[in-house]
């Protein structure tokens, strides 16, 4: 608590004047082009590794980073991460939206060794994942030489893919040209992100040479 307070104190002295345009524009609202689906865990920080600037993305985070398939049914917590996807497509007109599972998850070291529980909170929403260690046998080559829970993680953003083209928002925003999605992972070790390309069927490093196949997919 000490470091947040006196790194509240620090950007009011230092960064603030740097900021203070680009938040007063902000403030009357507010034009993220990007959907951002992470872990809660510490280590795992966007708009650091993205180099991103308050306003560009709009990041939804849990445990897992899991999206659960839209369900009209569904507990208070699913509903809560489908509200964020459909506020982000159709109030706030994202025009991209990202899965990024990372390494070492706790998350994922839970579905690896079957140690998540049968009940309370944590096993309800680890159960609205799905079924990722079966996706990792669909795609063995996934993260080779890795720890399985990593190699999980891997099939993990891309199920979770999956159940986010379920959101009617989505798949309607899919049809109409509007929204991209994209499946990344992030290397706490080396902080590098891997992006999923289908071609390859594998996560690749996201440097100068695949920023520039990126941008081509994009049309960018």
């Amino acid at each position: 608590m000490r470091k947040l307070v006196e790194g509240i104190v620090k950007f009011r002295r230092e960064m603030r004047p740097e900021y203070r345009e680009q938040f007063s524009h902000l403030a009357l609202d507010q034009r993220p082009d990007t959907l951002f689906v992470a872990c809660s865990d510490s280590r795992v920080v966007p708009n650091t590794f993205a180099s991103t600037d308050p306003g560009d993305l709009f990041v939804i985070r849990n445990p897992g980073n899991i999206i659960p398939p839209e369900d009209p049914a569904q507990a208070p917590a699913a509903a809560g991460a489908a509200a964020a996807v459909e506020f982000a497509v159709r109030r706030l007109g994202v025009t991209d939206a990202i899965i990024c599972g990372h390494s070492d998850c706790g998350a994922m070291k839970a579905l690896a060794t079957g140690s998540e529980g049968d009940s309370g909170p944590l096993a309800a929403w680890l159960r609205a994942a799905g079924d990722s260690r079966r996706e990792l046998e669909r795609r063995p080559a996934l993260a080779p030489g890795r720890p399985l829970h990593d190699r999980i993680a891997q099939a993990h953003a891309l199920v979770q893919l999956e159940h986010l083209k379920t959101h009617s928002a989505v798949r309607e925003a899919v049809a109409a040209g509007r929204l991209r999605l994209h499946a990344w992972w992030f290397d706490l070790a080396g902080a590098d992100v891997h992006a999923w390309e289908p071609e390859l069927g594998r996560f690749t490093l996201i440097d100068e040479d695949e920023a520039q196949r990126i941008f081509a997919r994009l049309g960018a």
